[in-house]
């Protein structure tokens, strides 16, 4: 039977991992904590906390990815854990919602992009959405190597188009543009509001470092490759968003920040005109498509290990004999995305609803660094967790605060998604009982 090939070297990973967390977030939120936190101290200030917890994140699964370099990444991590309940109703929401509705997003987000230069009426936005989709999903399924050399393309792109705003911005802009001795004043909610809504914004945009775990079983050396590849990411985003906003405030005030709704386009446009509007659109466009194939590169990898387990489709589990990719977890994801795109309007707010749950996962994994050293304290850990059990600690304290209050702050979203999860635990003791029954079957 054909296994999947290690074709994934260290520079790949760290491709990945930096290009599953830049999207279009960078872009875009920067505008939504001005608005929050309207001063530039305190704007950089929790840029800087959240590049922190992602670092803090990265460390901590790090020592995870080294120890355990399976196909699945987050996914083997809970489930070695918890027991199989827990990883599956994370590789659940994952196909159902949160990976496939993401693909949707980032599909309905290029193709508005693509329009930018050649006009499309919604039903040909539509049709490039899927058309891309297809594509990547082709590329994904003739190799890793192919999907990795996708991956570091069109990270390099979307860098470079970071490069143009951060050279623009620092180099021909003006830290006199921003008074960063500006206080923060009152704000209507009070700053532990301020600080929370800021937060959550700049939460998502580092999300998605995580991803590089799940191509373990195809990466070469990965008790090496892994824990570097997780942490040069998460720390080369950190720098990059840091820098950007101060890009921003070096072209804009705060208050004209927290007013756009481009923020990227305005900011450049303030020195290049028209062409800086351009500049940011195609840089959005190869953010978005790159960071589709890169969704459509790591994520099949969970299918693909819950197949094994057998809490998923037989055939999910197997690996093309020439290409050595998990094609039909690769396609069915693929489908999957297609098809919501049809019903996007209502799969939008369904999304809302579960996407929290990710951050319930992201606390649960981290905390499994504590549940293996207790259970396991002389396994072979190529690589321990710097600074623990404090930067466990702090990601799993953060990732918790933020689940807390979007259950306060909107809690109609965050039952649903509970609730959502809880359908997962009938399918999962189904799959159980059927392949128990295939197997005593074949006895």
């Amino acid at each position: 039977m054909a296994e999947l090939k290690r074709d994934l070297n260290l520079f790949d990973l760290t491709m990945i991992a930096i290009g599953s967390s830049i999207g279009s977030g960078i872009f875009l939120t920067p505008a939504l904590v001005a608005h929050a936190l309207p001063s530039p101290l305190w704007i950089l200030g929790v840029w800087f906390a959240g590049g922190v917890m992602a670092l803090c994140g990265a460390l901590t699964f790090a020592e995870l990815g080294a120890m355990l370099p399976r196909a699945g990444g987050v996914y083997v991590f809970l489930t070695e854990a918890y027991g199989g309940l827990v990883g599956f109703l994370y590789g659940w929401a994952y196909f159902l919602v949160a990976n496939t509705g993401a693909l949707a997003a980032l599909a309905i987000g290029f193709s508005t992009y693509f329009g930018y230069f050649v006009p499309l009426s919604p039903t040909g936005t539509l049709l490039v959405a899927i058309v891309g989709i297809i594509l990547v999903t082709i590329i994904n399924v003739l190799g890793v190597k192919a999907g990795g050399v996708f991956s570091d393309l069109f990270t390099i792109l979307k860098l470079a188009g970071l490069g143009i705003l951060l050279t623009v911005g620092l180099g021909w802009g003006s830290s006199s543009t921003t008074d960063f001795s500006t206080p923060l004043g009152e704000l209507p909610g009070g700053l532990a509001s301020g600080l929370t809504l800021a937060f959550v914004s700049v939460m998502w945009s580092y999300g998605g470092w995580q991803h590089a775990t799940f191509t373990a079983a195809e990466a070469k050396d990965p008790k090496r490759t892994i824990p570097l590849s997780l942490i040069f990411g998460a720390s080369a985003v950190a720098v990059v968003y840091i820098l950007a906003n101060l890009a921003y405030m070096f072209l804009m005030p705060v208050e004209a920040i927290a007013s756009s709704p481009r923020v990227a386009s305005d900011a450049i446009s303030v020195i290049l005109g028209p062409v800086g509007g351009t500049i940011i659109a195609l840089t959005i466009f190869i953010s978005t498509f790159g960071t589709t194939g890169i969704y459509t590169l790591t994520a099949p990898r969970i299918y693909y290990a819950m197949a094994n387990d057998g809490v998923f489709f037989k055939k999910v589990a197997e690996v093309h004999p020439r290409f050595r990719t998990p094609m039909f977890a690769i396609i069915l994801q693929s489908v999957w995305a297609i098809l919501l795109l049809f019903f996007w309007g209502t799969y939008e707010k369904l999304i809302s609803y579960v996407v929290f749950t990710d951050w319930i996962f992201f606390a649960l994994a981290a905390l499994s660094v504590f549940v293996f050293r207790k259970r396991t304290p002389n396994a072979e850990r190529p690589y321990k967790t710097l600074g623990y059990p404090f930067t466990p600690f702090l990601f799993i304290t953060l990732s918790t605060l933020f689940v807390c209050y979007t259950m306060i702050e909107k809690p109609a979203e965050s039952f649903a998604g509970l609730g959502f999860l809880a359908l997962g635990v009938p399918v999962y003791y189904f799959w159980k009982r059927k392949t128990g029954m295939e197997q005593a079957k074949n006895r």
